[in-house]
């Protein structure tokens, strides 16, 4: 699964030999629709495998941790549970604000209609172009999308099932997540033309985090049975970034940084109580053994 979806991403112009893409915008939806059905086939061969008993879909559906109830616990838990490693960002970003307010004190708010409705214009604006942004929907809808149905939903669900303990499974499928991004490595050494050594360090560094994170995201998905609490969460990582844990200007990061290191990992497995997103947890069928993990 890891090989296809990185090898079909190749695959219009080196086997179907289709003329290289116009512009970026078409160079991504090539992607797009090849990770579209790379991500599809996973999902077909997995429940082949996967030792289905009754074949409807929502049965289908919950194999991959896909289904509704308990949703909006999948969504908000995770992310604020998420969120707390982003305590030093969010703190930075509050200062940068503030300056931005210091150097022009001069200005007015204007609270009158005119004033709301250039503000409310203003928004609608960067949002219109922030859905024909195509970088936008690679960076917070496809890839998280795709690569969690696939390295989340389908590879997990098959190590479990094939007997791997869950541990082994948190730390295996990260290294198969990030192989996935090797391709970076070539793709940053021919684009940037710099030496292979700094792609290495670059690429290599990238592929350390996406470890931590795979590994995060897939503790996620054993605990809650539930793909959308690894999919906001991935979302939220690829807006925010890396987290800020220093900066020059100010002490109050470093230590908002340290407070929100110590909140996640005290209320880590809390947050994640397999109780908060099932309605029962013991003899249940589901794939992810969160009904055995106490």
């Amino acid at each position: 699964m890891t090989i296809l979806y990185v090898a079909i991403l190749y695959s219009p112009t080196l086997i179907l030999r289709l003329p290289p893409p116009s512009s970026f915008k078409t160079f991504m939806i090539r992607r797009f629709i090849c990770a579209g059905i790379s991500t599809v086939i996973s999902l077909v061969v997995c429940a082949f495998i996967l030792p289905i008993k009754r074949w409807n879909m929502s049965y289908l559906l919950s194999a991959y941790g896909i289904r509704l109830h308990h949703t909006w616990e999948a969504v908000v838990f995770p992310l604020c549970l998420t969120s707390l490693m982003y305590i030093g960002s969010f703190i930075l970003k509050i200062l940068s604000i503030w300056s931005s307010w210091a150097e022009h004190g001069d200005r007015q708010i204007d609270i009158s209609f005119h004033g709301l409705k250039s503000g409310l214009q203003n928004l609608i604006n960067w949002m219109v172009s922030a859905v024909y942004d195509i970088s936008v929907w690679r960076m917070y809808i496809v890839a998280p999308v795709t690569e969690e149905l696939v390295f989340r939903g389908c590879m997990i669900s098959l190590l479990l099932c094939g007997g791997f303990k869950a541990y082994t499974v948190i730390l295996l499928s990260p290294v198969l997540f990030s192989l996935a991004h090797l391709n970076h490595l070539l793709e940053y050494y021919m684009q940037q033309n710099t030496s292979l050594l700094k792609a290495s360090m670059v690429v290599g560094f990238q592929l350390g985090y996406t470890v931590i994170f795979g590994s995060y995201a897939s503790f996620l998905f054993v605990r809650t049975g539930h793909i959308a609490a690894p999919l906001v969460s991935h979302m939220f990582c690829n807006i925010m970034g890396l987290p800020a844990f220093f900066s020059r200007r100010t002490w109050l990061v470093s230590v908002g940084f340290v407070a929100g290191a110590i909140s996640f990992v005290y209320l880590l497995f809390p947050l994640t109580s397999p109780a908060l997103y099932n309605d029962r947890t013991d003899n249940c069928e589901c794939w992810h053994t969160y009904c055995y993990w106490t």
